[in-house]
Order: C-alpha cells, then structure tokens, then sequence
C-alpha cells in the first residue's frame, strides 16, 4: 500500500536507511537534512507500492554516487539529482511517472526523496540492491536484464554529461566513475530507466518501508529500555531479511582509511571486551566481510553492520573511529540477491575476496 513521507517519517527512515547501508551509501544525516528542506519547500513525498505501479509506466530511479568521505564534507545543495533527472528525461524523449533508490542504504534512500518533493513525483518503495554496493553495474536491475545506460551524471555547479555503453554496465560505472572524479569525487546521477513491469521484475520490494521499520523498532526498544539489537533481529524474522545474527561484540582497535579511485577503501579491527577475540572488517564504500578470528562469519551479499553497542545507532565507515564500543551483526539478503547470476555481480568474488558465500545464518547456525 502506497503512502505518504513526511517530516515525521526522516529520524527513524535515516536511521533504518543506514543499518542496511552496511557503513556506506552516503551520510544518512546529510540525506535527512536534504529530504527534510525539499519536503518543508515543496510539501510531503508519496512512496508508492510497486504492485501499484503501472506495467508501462516509465521510472527513473536517482542517486548519489562518490566516495562517501567526500560526501561526508561536500554537502550537495539538493538540486543535482533533479538536474540528472532531466537531462535523461531530454535524452529519452519522454517524462519520468516516478522515480526510485537504486540502493535502500545511506544518503541514497534519500536522494530520491529530494528528487520527490522538488518534482512531484511519487518514489517506488523498491530498490536494485537491497543494502549499498560500491559500484554501479551491481543492481538487481542489471543482473535480471535491465541496462543501466543512458545514464545522465550531474555535477554542483550545474554540468552534466551522458553516458551510453548499451547494455554493458560495468563500462557505464568505469566511465561514470571517471567523471565522478573529476566532479570532485561526487556526483549525482538517473540510470537503469525502465518500466514498471521491469521494476516489479527486478527490484528488492518495499525497502523504504523496511528501512523506516527499522530505525523505528530500535527507537522504540531504547524507550521501552528493551535490547534494540535483540529487537531488531525479531522485527527482521518477519521480513525478505529474515535472519539476523550477533557476529560480535567488543571495542574498535584500529581503523585505516584511504581515498582512491573513487572509493574510500580499508579495514577496522576490533577487540572482543574480554580481550579473547579479534574482529577485522573489510570495506569498500560499505562493509564486505566480517571475520573473526580470522574465520569469516559475514561476507557479501549479506549485509555486515557495525551497530554502537549501547544505542545501536549504525555507524558508517567513514565514521568509524579508536574507541568505540561496537556490536557487529549479520543480516540475510532476499533470495534475488543470492541466485548465481546475482552472486557473479556482487558476491565475493567480483570484490576480489578470496571467500566463498555462504549464507550468514548457516554460518553462524
């Protein structure tokens, strides 16, 4: 069922937005801001079911993109997306009926929430990865036939450009990176135009709509004084992400972080509180593998979170710091992101990790 987004909605939807971000995905907080000015300018967003989605409707799904410790200090002024909007729009000929996340993670479940507000177009409560993926090729969109391109990529002073590989998406992210750069390390952009039947196909299913229960459940858990970990992992049995699991809890002891290509890449280390255990997470933009002891006990697709362990407020990779007290847990993605062809794009392997999947809740059984 279709709703309606308001201010009300933006605290808790930023934070279930940054739980399934994996640590990436863009500041929640930035992207809160940026939704909460167009909705108090323009008025309030509706967020529209899928299954309401007429089968020929044209959707234009909008984001962000960049290495998130650019975006963490370059605030957007919040009309880019709209202006990427409309230049695809000029290249395909024809007006967009909605927009859409391409990711339901970070700044990047906001972003078309500002896109909403400013233009009137309602947002599909969907996306094409479920959590936030580094690069643009891994969307569900893709791996079930959808080409990315055209893609219209614009940049704060009011640039844009187009890029067109056809139907091949790993070119479109190295060329859309490559602009990206010379952006300034951010950018925001409209790809994988499709229709709504190409939505109901592909996309994750009403990701918005998880994203706010979740912020909501560990909100209400801290005022109720309950464990908001344990009660997010009961309020995620009954949704596509039915299992989650605690991979460990403990102390960050280390965390190295670099910028390059486009993509803040690195690792955390972490100390267990009773000094008997190590953790060490790799990312790149978003968390990619969980292991302790050297043991993997999360790997991508499924998602690795690094919750604050007292108020399990996430906590994102480039936020990351000596100190902190952590709770780490694993969280199952739907089965559309776990079919081979899905694995091929954005498991392990296509980030040049040396595991192979299994599913967290096997795993950790």
């Amino acid at each position: 069922m279709s709703w309606l987004l308001t201010e009300d909605h933006l605290a808790d939807l930023a934070r279930g937005a940054a739980v399934l971000g994996t640590g990436g995905g863009g500041d929640p907080y930035v992207g809160r801001l940026l939704v909460r000015a167009a909705i108090r300018e323009h008025g309030p967003v509706t967020v529209l079911d899928p299954s309401e989605v007429d089968d020929d409707s044209l959707v234009i799904p909008t984001a962000q993109m960049g290495a998130p410790t650019v975006v963490f200090e370059k605030i957007p002024a919040g009309t880019e997306a709209v202006t990427a909007l409309r230049a695809l729009e000029a290249r395909l000929g024809r007006r967009a009926a909605a927009t859409m996340p391409i990711e339901c993670g970070g700044i990047n479940s906001m972003i078309p929430l500002v896109v909403g507000a400013r233009t009137g177009l309602p947002v599909v409560d969907a996306d094409g990865m479920g959590r936030a993926f580094p690069e643009l090729h891994m969307e569900t969109f893709g791996v079930y036939g959808v080409p990315g391109s055209p893609m219209a990529i614009a940049g704060e002073r009011g640039e844009t450009t187009v890029i067109d590989t056809g139907t091949d998406n790993r070119r479109m992210e190295w060329l859309a990176r490559g602009v990206t750069i010379r952006l300034g390390g951010v950018a925001h952009i409209a790809e994988y135009a499709m229709s709504g039947s190409e939505v109901k196909r592909t996309a994750i299913p009403r990701t918005l709509t998880l994203a706010h229960t979740v912020g909501k459940a560990i909100r209400e858990a801290r005022s109720n004084h309950e464990d908001p970990i344990a009660h997010l992992g009961s309020v995620l049995g009954d949704t596509l992400y039915g299992h989650m699991r605690v991979l460990f809890r403990g102390k960050i002891s280390d965390v190295e972080r670099r910028t390059e290509a486009g993509f803040a890449r690195g690792r955390a280390g972490a100390v267990s509180f009773d000094g008997g255990h190590k953790l060490e997470v790799l990312f790149q933009n978003e968390n990619l593998v969980a292991l302790v002891d050297d043991e993997v006990r999360c790997v991508v697709p499924d998602l690795v979170c690094v919750l604050d362990s007292e108020r399990a407020e996430p906590i994102t990779t480039e936020t990351l710091r000596y100190g902190q007290r952590v709770t780490v847990i694993g969280i199952s993605t739907p089965d559309l992101m776990r079919t081979p062809e899905a694995l091929a794009t954005f498991g392990p392997a296509a980030f040049g990790l040396p595991y192979e999947f299994r599913p967290v809740e096997e795993i950790n059984a």
